[in-house]
């Protein structure tokens, strides 16, 4: 067996959140890294979220592209400076022509597919492993502002499925779009989990439920501001904290504010791993995630590894990345969701076997049993 290296394209991981894709490709380098050689290509923002997930104290090499001062002329001008610059790095990058070779490309936006697609035609025996986290959904019937992320990906999709010697997909329904899938299903920081369990176990449940996910049309935020106000209805003191940013913020702000729930939302903005987050999935006694288009949906796991029940809507991705622990509503059903959390609340019989399922479902989640299966397939 040759000398081993992974090359990860992950130009479009930005902002101070973290996305499912950006999280799968840094814990999977941490680990990939104490056995092979892993270099990640980036720019200043994805550069500091590896360092906010402390990914610079690994052995991992990062070459970052300097293009924060393309951000000063806006958004749209810094993405395209970095797809162009993806397209500089596939051109000039110098690889081993090896199947010993593996380039990652860490999400299917042009800044990361492009730069993997062009090393695969220059080397032809690298071996190219490209995320696929997410299909967009029909502009026609998806959330609001699906149109550009549906064009984005239309015309990369077929170079992937063409080129890509493995496609990495959240789920079965995702595999079957693909002839060469790999299903990369979410996984937990458990060990560091049960610590902070035992340290917060005494304390009391002062949150009735706990959403955790990206302020974002897709994963239902505004929704929930109305299934929590069908939640008061019936339980006037019922509390719901709120953990992350996005786009949406401020029209939840809004809408917190307009619907006079100051009392009973709270709004806590991203928070890290660690201390804060992990006091408040302690204290809180279901973890909601109402999304309304889910490829699968990591954000509750954190919360289920505390014996918290899930509520959902039932997506078809769900029977993947929630075949229990989760009670789940018809998708769209507001009233019925609110029925549910409620019904959590009272039922000790129905809560405490909910909340067993959910613990049981993650507890065999873990980073290194997921970073391991997918570079033993990648590998093989």
């Amino acid at each position: 067996m040759g000398f081993k290296k992974i090359y990860i394209f992950a130009l479009a991981a930005a902002g101070q959140g973290i996305s499912g894709g950006d999280r799968i490709f840094i814990e999977f380098a941490r680990r990939w890294s104490k056995e092979i050689p892993v270099t990640i290509y980036l720019w200043e923002q994805g550069f500091q979220m590896c360092q906010r997930q402390h990914l610079e104290i690994s052995n991992v090499k990062f070459l970052i592209s300097e293009m924060e001062s393309w951000k000063r002329l806006g958004f749209i001008i810094n993405y395209f400076a970095r797809i162009i610059e993806g397209i500089r790095l596939g051109l000039t990058t110098k690889l081993e022509n090896s199947k010993d070779t593996i380039v990652y490309s860490a999400s299917e936006f042009w800044m990361d597919s492009l730069p993997a697609l062009i090393l695969q035609l220059r080397f032809s025996k690298i071996k190219w492993a490209a995320a696929w986290y997410q299909t967009a959904p029909s502009p026609l019937k998806g959330f609001s502002g699906a149109l550009p992320y549906w064009l984005v990906q239309l015309p990369i999709k077929p170079l992937i499925n063409r080129f890509a010697n493995f496609v990495l997909v959240n789920n079965d329904e995702e595999k079957k779009q693909f002839h060469n899938a790999v299903v990369v299903l979410g996984a937990i920081d458990l060990q560091k989990i049960k610590i902070w369990k035992s340290k917060y176990k005494n304390l009391p449940k002062i949150y009735d439920a706990v959403f955790q996910g990206r302020f974002h049309p897709q994963k239902g935020v505004l929704e929930l501001i109305d299934i929590w106000k069908l939640v008061i209805a019936k339980k006037p003191d019922a509390k719901l904290v709120m953990i992350g940013d996005g786009p949406l913020m401020e029209s939840v702000k809004l809408e917190v504010k307009k619907e006079k729930l100051e009392n009973n939302i709270k709004l806590t903005g991203y928070l890290f791993d660690g201390k804060e987050k992990y006091r408040i999935f302690s204290q809180s006694k279901v973890v909601v995630h109402p999304a309304f288009y889910d490829s699968g949906g990591m954000a509750s796991y954190e919360a289920m590894a505390f014996d918290l029940p899930c509520v959902g809507f039932n997506l078809s991705s769900y029977s993947s990345y929630y075949p229990k622990g989760m009670e789940k509503a018809p998708e769209g059903d507001l009233k019925l969701f609110a029925d549910k959390i409620l019904q959590l609340l009272v039922d000790k019989k129905l809560y405490g076997k909910v909340a067993g399922n959910a613990y049981q479902l993650v507890a065999n989640m873990t980073w290194d049993k997921r970073a391991r299966q997918i570079l033993d397939q990648v590998l093989k």
